[in-house]
């Protein structure tokens, strides 16, 4: 009787412990999920047209719409260039998209991809 007793208490902790197994198992697997959902948020890139190239401050003047990483509304503004490269890619009137980004407390584009 007491074997039977001691093989259904083995069960029960086996099964028990089977369930912690995976949840933690589903926890782990939802985790990479959410960070790729969090990283393709913020590298979404976002439309625009290029108003002013400014080569001599490294500046770009852009007309945009919503700025979702950066929870901004659409509109016209001036921000610094993460690479001076940038500058020439791009013209007064080009079509757009493009990535910001808030360094050391400046709106900065990251990335910029004429259309």
């Amino acid at each position: 009787m007491i074997d039977i007793r001691i093989a259904l208490a083995a069960s029960i902790a086996a099964l028990s412990l089977s369930g912690v197994f995976q949840a933690q198992a589903a926890t782990n697997a939802a985790a990479p999920a959410a960070s790729a959902t969090a990283s393709s948020a913020a590298s979404e890139l976002s439309e625009g047209e290029v108003r002013k190239v400014d080569k001599d401050n490294k500046k770009l003047t852009l007309k945009h719409g919503p700025l979702r990483n950066l929870d901004m509304p659409g509109m016209t503004m001036v921000f610094q260039v993460k690479d001076d490269a940038m500058l020439d890619e791009v013209q007064a009137g080009d079509k757009v998209r493009f990535l910001a980004e808030k360094v050391d407390g400046k709106i900065t584009v990251m990335k910029i991809v004429p259309e």
